[in-house]
């Protein structure tokens, strides 16, 4: 995620939960994560959309920001 982050950084914000924590249970029952690790990505308005499970596949999560940032701007 930290190459993810040096290239879209400025138009996302990275939060990495704990499984094994309160929060981190919560979120993963919440969306249904059952395999670490899981990359979950939010629009603007908090609406998940797009998931990968696994290393995430970075030309994918930047393809999918841009278009978010097409989408909202």
């Amino acid at each position: 995620m930290n190459g993810i982050e040096a290239q879209v950084g400025d138009r996302l914000e990275i939060i990495r939960l704990d499984l094994l924590s309160a929060i981190g249970r919560q979120a993963a029952r919440e969306y249904g994560v059952h395999m670490v690790p899981a990359t979950l990505l939010f629009d603007g308005r908090g609406e998940l959309i797009d998931r990968q499970i696994g290393k995430p596949q970075a030309d994918k999560v930047i393809e999918v920001v841009e278009l978010s940032s097409l989408k909202a701007g």
